[in-house]
């Protein structure tokens, strides 16, 4: 299993940005897939967005389209979700989440972003 470790949350305004970078152990990865993922207080995990290494094909949930942007620096290991025009209901704790081709799937610890004014 891989090491991820998310940084990067923090109390946003509601219409102001965050970027969360998420950033993984090791060298000479065979990435397949990551994801990021949040869980609101009360509520089930969701998918947020996620990118495929293989064709660079990209997912985002109908609830952040537009306004979320997932990105990847292959070089540093690590992944980006890039949050602009932040609303209150996007107020959670965001998970990174990966799968190399081997099919090992790791976890981060998570980071909270709270929107609020």
């Amino acid at each position: 299993q891989l090491h991820l470790v998310e940084s990067g949350g923090g109390l946003v305004q509601p219409g102001g940005s965050l970027r969360l970078p998420c950033v993984a152990s090791g060298s000479n990865i065979d990435w397949y897939f990551f994801g990021w993922f949040r869980q609101a207080p009360g509520k089930e995990r969701e998918g947020v967005s996620c990118i495929s290494y293989k064709d660079g094909s990209t997912y985002y949930a109908d609830s952040v389209t537009g306004r979320f942007t997932i990105s990847r620096v292959d070089a540093q290991n690590t992944a980006y979700l890039q949050m602009n025009a932040l609303k209150p209901e996007d107020t959670a704790v965001y998970y990174c989440f990966s799968k190399t081709s081997a099919g090992d799937e790791s976890w981060g610890q998570g980071t909270r972003v709270t929107v609020s004014s």
